[in-house]
């Protein structure tokens, strides 16, 4: 196991740098830099001379190649420094950490309706497959994974937001606060937050809900057919043992996969569904600085991404050794 770890910390920290070298060329040549932006909403009449102009540069670390510059982060990286905001002018870890709560609020909330939720609706489907309550649950899955997200969300807020406005159904259009949230009491924040994570939740959940249910209904449906499985009928053991200690238990190897890849959504978040619901998370960092080329945000976003899709996949394979006594790293 030990061996095993060491392997795989060691290609995970090549796969990382690779990465991050990767962006970090992408990032340096996409059009514009910071100074070229910061200069367009400068007042027009003021002359920049060449001198101030290489002072700017340097401040921004833009008077070296890109390859030389990329080299610098990751030596103050092994440092343990980020950089700093251009934007902001604070440090990368401060700005990313203010930003990581509302993201983490959505996505375990949605997370954890799917985790609960998608289970027992593909168990559902599968001891209920070809009458009428399966096909109609299952062609409203269809319906709902076909539906992108960013449209539901759109049609969402004309309901709820416009349609119903000021009736008891309304919910909030945007942000993650009331205006009157400092004004509220304890119950009365959550509530208020509460009451804007109806939509964006919504949007977050039924998507993976609908794959993740039907995923569960496919691996069920293929181990049922398996000759333990009609031994097990054949001895007499209840329908409902059957499907959730013998069939359920051998769909569990390729679910666990699903959860490790889950784990990055977790503080990734979503660009389009942050934007339109201008929810301060960490997809909206990410568009925000992507813009505003704000080159260590968007590095420090790359790193931990890509550290949470690496640690992802390694859960996963823990996760098969822990589901299924037939495998092992020793």
């Amino acid at each position: 196991m030990v061996h095993y770890l060491i392997r795989r910390l060691m290609i995970g920290a090549v796969t990382l740098i690779l990465v991050t070298f990767l962006v970090y060329a992408l990032i340096r040549n996409m059009p514009g830099t910071p100074l070229t932006l910061d200069m367009t909403v400068a007042d027009p009449s003021v002359e920049i001379s060449p001198e101030n102009l290489k002072r700017m540069e340097r401040n921004y670390g833009l008077d070296k190649p890109w390859y030389v510059a990329y080299f610098k982060w990751l030596g103050n990286l092994g440092r343990g420094d980020l950089g700093h905001s251009f934007v902001e002018h604070k440090p990368v870890t401060t700005v990313i950490a203010t930003r990581v709560w509302p993201t983490l609020l959505l996505s375990a909330t949605s997370l954890f309706l799917v985790y609960l939720l998608s289970v027992p609706m593909g168990l559902f489907t599968t001891v209920r497959s070809g009458h009428l309550d399966e096909r109609a649950l299952s062609l409203t899955l269809y319906m709902l994974y076909s539906l992108p997200s960013f449209v539901a969300a759109l049609m969402l807020l004309v309901l709820f937001a416009v349609k119903l406005e000021g009736t008891a159904f309304e919910l909030p259009m945007y942000d993650m606060k009331g205006q009157d949230y400092d004004q509220l009491s304890m119950f009365g924040k959550v509530g208020d937050v509460l009451k804007h994570m109806i939509l964006p939740v919504t949007c977050f959940t039924y998507g993976s809900l609908a794959y993740f249910s039907r995923f569960v209904k496919s691996n069920m449906e293929e181990v049922i057919r398996q000759d333990y499985i009609r031994t097990a009928r054949a001895k007499g053991v209840g329908p409902v043992r059957v499907i959730w200690h013998h069939a359920f238990r051998n769909t569990m190897i390729p679910f666990v996969t699903l959860i490790g890849l889950t784990l990055p959504t977790l503080l990734s978040g979503s660009v389009i569904l942050e934007q339109i619901f201008t929810w301060p998370g960490m997809g909206k960092l990410f568009f925000e600085s992507l813009g505003r080329r704000d080159y260590p945000v968007l590095m420090g976003l790359t790193l931990m991404f890509t550290i949470l899709t690496l640690l992802g996949q390694l859960l996963a394979d823990f996760l098969y050794a822990v589901v299924d006594p037939r495998i092992s790293y020793s």
